[in-house]
């Protein structure tokens, strides 16, 4: 049976560090891609082409919007890497939800450091929320969803699905 695909505003972020409620209450996640650099090598006597090898992933800044909190752990262990010069790696899990709460797809996020804290800007003739931005630098991230599993699992029993490069 045909499922739609999922909606993007239900979803979850949650550090591996000390926090309050406030800390899982993003409003916006963007900047979970990944890309490959590649070398060209040539090759003697063909002049048509050249052979594209991949070398390494590069992965984008991820940047995590919310209502400033009034107490944060979050934004206390960003204040702290970027105000005091103490850098400490911390892990991520964002997860996308169904309508039950449950996480469909998972990314978690390994080795991320505060890059870059903003708030947005007072205006006294708008009534809006203050907005806290927080960029983030990371090593890398893994993927996880159902159809993955269930795909990695047959590809162990049956060594027939593999992917490699």
């Amino acid at each position: 049976m045909f499922a739609p695909p999922p909606a993007a505003f239900h979803f979850s972020v949650v550090f591996e560090l000390p926090q309050f409620p406030s800390d899982i209450r993003f409003k916006e996640v963007s900047g979970l891609s990944v890309s490959t650099e590649f070398e060209s090598v040539s090759e003697g006597g063909e002049n048509r082409f050249t052979h594209q090898l991949p070398t390494r992933l590069n992965y984008g800044d991820l940047t995590l919007r919310r209502g400033a909190p009034l107490g944060s752990g979050v934004s206390y262990w960003a204040r702290k890497a970027l105000e005091e010069f103490s850098f400490k790696p911390a892990n991520l899990l964002i997860s996308l939800l169904n309508e039950k709460h449950l996480p469909i797809w998972n990314w978690y996020v390994v080795g991320a450091v505060p890059k870059q804290l903003e708030m947005s800007s007072f205006d006294a003739m708008q009534s809006e929320i203050v907005i806290e931005t927080l960029v983030l630098s990371y090593q890398y991230f893994t993927y996880a969803d159902p159809v993955s599993a269930a795909l990695d699992a047959a590809g162990a029993i049956s060594g027939s699905v593999s992917v490699s490069v």
